[in-house]
């Protein structure tokens, strides 16, 4: 007799339905460690909308020991950045550690900065052509805690470098990044006006510890001189320095003198600017990823400054 087998059937589980997170039910300082990573004008124009509860988080200061103010510079923007950023200023209370600003900045805005905020450790300007040689003075004589500067497409003389030198004992990090030229054909008498801002560097800190310096213009005299002024110099970033010929004994010393190196060729990937392949170094690369006009949390902006510094619906 032929034996008879049997099969069973096993139905796959069905999948347990996900459910999307309940961001307004989340630990206090689960939101306020996941909206610090926003920036500022994200916080001010929409985040601190979305109920009490994130509004008394955004109106903590210490949600303000960094201030991040990237935007992607459109002319035509209706918020005033200035105005938002001296209100941001106010609810850190005098805890401003870090503070970015791009394309807005002025004398004015940065004396209102430094005046209630002398703890700061980082300052990042970029983009911003109306900050005068002596706004940034008066801001760096204010900042004896500075440990870093990052000047990324702005337009300075040696004098804020050398007061800089003076005035920031603790200062390990300077960044000054610009577009790049290729020169061709330097006579030697022209060199010290190629190299002034790195023959400055070297001058003036010998303690510094890195050094990011895309798109400068120096030449291998520059680059001794940097070497030369600065021994202790950890990292240095010469990305798109098109007029250096790394070869030699020169690159041999900066290999052994410093432990991590970017060369000119190198990729400029990663640096938070929009890179184009026939010119280099261009601009910000940064945009809102928040409106203005925000219908999924049903708020629409109405006041003179394009947000609300206090939300007091609640």
């Amino acid at each position: 007799m032929a034996s008879s087998s049997s099969t069973t059937l096993t139905m796959p589980c069905s999948p347990k339905k996900l459910r999307s997170p309940n961001w307004l039910k989340l630990p206090r300082d689960l939101t306020a460690s996941i909206l610090f990573r926003l920036g500022a004008i994200e916080i001010m124009t929409s985040v601190q909308m979305v109920c009490k509860s994130w509004l008394d988080i955004c109106k903590d200061p210490l949600m303000w020991r960094t201030i991040d103010m990237r935007n992607d510079g459109d002319p035509d923007s209706d918020l005033d950045l200035e105005q938002m950023c001296c209100d941001v200023v106010d609810r850190s209370y005098g805890q401003l550690l870090d503070i970015n600003i791009e394309y807005f900045g002025t004398d004015e805005l940065l004396h209102y900065i430094t005046a209630s905020s002398s703890q700061i450790k980082r300052l990042r300007l970029a983009s911003c052509y109306n900050v005068s040689d002596e706004g940034l003075i008066d801001a760096i004589e204010k900042l004896p805690l500075l440990e870093e500067l990052d000047l990324t497409l702005c337009s300075f003389s040696e004098n804020p470098l050398k007061v800089l030198g003076r005035c920031c004992p603790h200062f390990k990090t300077l960044k000054l990044n610009t577009q790049a030229y290729r020169l061709t054909d330097i006579d030697p008498d022209e060199e010290e006006d190629v190299n002034w801002d790195v023959f400055i560097i070297g001058e003036n800190f010998p303690k510094l510890r890195h050094l990011q310096l895309i798109g400068n213009s120096m030449t291998n005299k520059g680059l001794e001189a940097i070497l030369d002024g600065c021994p202790h110099l950890e990292s240095l970033d010469l990305r798109q320095c098109l007029n250096i010929n790394f070869k030699g004994k020169l690159a041999k010393r900066c290999t052994e003198q410093i432990k991590v190196i970017r060369l000119p060729q190198d990729s400029l990937e990663g640096c938070g600017f929009i890179v184009d392949p026939d010119h280099g170094f261009l601009g910000e690369g940064h945009a809102l990823s928040f409106a203005c006009s925000n219908p999924v949390l049903g708020f629409n902006d109405d006041s003179d400054c394009g947000y609300s510094s206090e939300y007091r619906t609640w």
